[in-house]
């Protein structure tokens, strides 16, 4: 009998840390261009954004500035992660434009609906 009792409240635990586990690593949506170029400019030393673009689904971010650094964002809980990245690391994708941050953390960020010609867009702005 003290099994059962044992057994159901290891499966309870179990269910509650996955669920935990689940919301932890579920990001939010970047909102707004103007909401990402914020975030660069406040993650980055000297970073002046001159244009930036968010996903449609808005998964992702990308930022630029007039010297031509890039910062790509992804939201994570309540705030946004901000990387610099190498113009190398920016592809272009039949879904969209996908960025390799090189940080195992943060991962690939893909811009669901921007394409080549809007990264083109500002990186001439």
């Amino acid at each position: 009998m003290i099994w059962l009792i044992g057994g159901g409240a290891a499966a309870l635990l179990v269910v509650a840390l996955a669920g935990w586990m689940l919301r932890r690593g579920r990001g939010g949506r970047v909102g707004t261009p103007e909401e990402a170029a914020q975030a660069a400019e406040t993650a980055l030393s000297d970073f002046t954004a001159s244009g930036a673009v968010v996903g449609a689904d808005g998964a992702g971010a990308l930022a630029v500035d007039a010297r031509g650094r890039v910062a790509v964002m992804r939201r994570r809980g309540r705030g946004i992660r901000v990387r610099e990245v190498a113009w190398s690391a920016v592809r272009a994708t039949a879904e969209g434009i996908v960025i390799d941050t090189g940080d195992r953390r943060l991962g690939a960020i893909a811009l669901a609906g921007v394409d080549a010609l809007d990264i083109r867009r500002l990186s001439q702005a």
